[in-house]
């Protein structure tokens, strides 16, 4: 290597911590990437930094690939690689960039996490007939069985839910509308508590009030679900989306049907509702009434 390159990585990282105002941690990490351009450039015989070319950058970041290192940490190295050319641009100390068109291998985005149809169930298993049980008995069920968003269940009002035609209209992202079906158990539980609603506050029309008649907070809605998640054994941490998941995967075990999924989550792009496809689908059926466990009518 180039004896200058030292001293031009080292100008590097103090102009980063005295101008950038970068934290010594943050400073560290760039001086960690550097090193790693730094082998390979000794490796392929680059003596200087103003010599590594287009197709060397790419090789980098191959070798980064190769080495095993995540989309996420060799992202990082690549933005350590290119801030570090545009100083040395900046400084006359390098003609180009070259790392300028060179792109890091996509980050995989990460696969939902649900409970299986037992945790589902027993999540279910709300006891008692007071209000407050009625209610919260209605919330999980009908996030399970209708795949619900936590805004979406929080801003339902009385008109939106039909108990005799087992449905709930419901307004998700963007203002779009969609109507879902409800399974019986959900229908039950609705029933339940809407029989014992207390008098909403102001003439509210919320299906889920507070104690006082208020609308119910989503923060309170979240509260509601963690706890019950706890009391009734759940080793994991539960949330309402947790909740939208299982729906679509326990869904799409059964059915298969990707497209029918889609309507039924509301999702705009068919790419959203694909990272449930990682599943194993087990056999064809009718999307909902037969597919979804808590959907299906007991055998006589």
């Amino acid at each position: 290597m180039d004896a200058s390159r030292n001293k031009q990585t080292a100008g590097f990282l103090d102009y980063l911590e005295s101008v950038r105002r970068y934290s010594p941690h943050t400073r560290n990490a760039y001086a960690r990437d550097l090193k790693q351009l730094e082998q390979f450039c000794d490796a392929q015989s680059v003596d200087g930094w103003d010599q590594l070319s287009p197709d060397s950058a790419r090789g980098f970041v191959a070798q980064l690939h190769r080495k095993g290192l995540g989309a996420r940490s060799i992202h990082r190295s690549l933005s350590a690689a290119r801030s570090f050319y545009r100083f040395l641009v900046q400084q006359g100390e390098a003609r180009f960039n070259p790392f300028d068109g060179v792109r890091a291998p996509r980050a995989g985005k990460p696969l939902p996490r649900a409970l299986d149809v037992d945790q589902a169930t027993r999540l279910m298993q709300v006891p008692g007939q007071k209000p407050l049980a009625l209610r919260d008995r209605a919330m999980l069920e009908l996030f399970y069985s209708s795949g619900l968003r936590l805004a979406e269940l929080a801003g339902l009002k009385i008109e939106d839910v039909d108990l005799a035609d087992r449905t709930v209209r419901v307004t998700g992202k963007g203002s779009r509308q969609r109507v879902v079906p409800v399974g019986r158990f959900a229908c039950e539980a609705l029933t339940a508590w809407l029989e014992q609603r207390p008098e909403p506050a102001d003439g509210n029309r919320g299906v889920f009030l507070s104690q006082r008649g208020t609308p119910l907070a989503t923060r309170s809605i979240q509260a509601r679900v963690s706890w019950w998640a706890r009391r009734l054994g759940l080793s994991q941490r539960v949330h309402p989306h947790m909740l939208r998941h299982s729906f679509a995967t326990h869904l799409l075990e059964s059915s298969g049907d990707l497209r029918a999924v889609q309507e039924l989550l509301g999702h705009a792009d068919i790419s959203t509702t694909q990272i449930y496809t990682h599943l194993d689908f087990q056999h064809l059926a009718k999307v909902y009434d037969k597919a979804h466990p808590r959907a299906r009518k007991r055998k006589d």
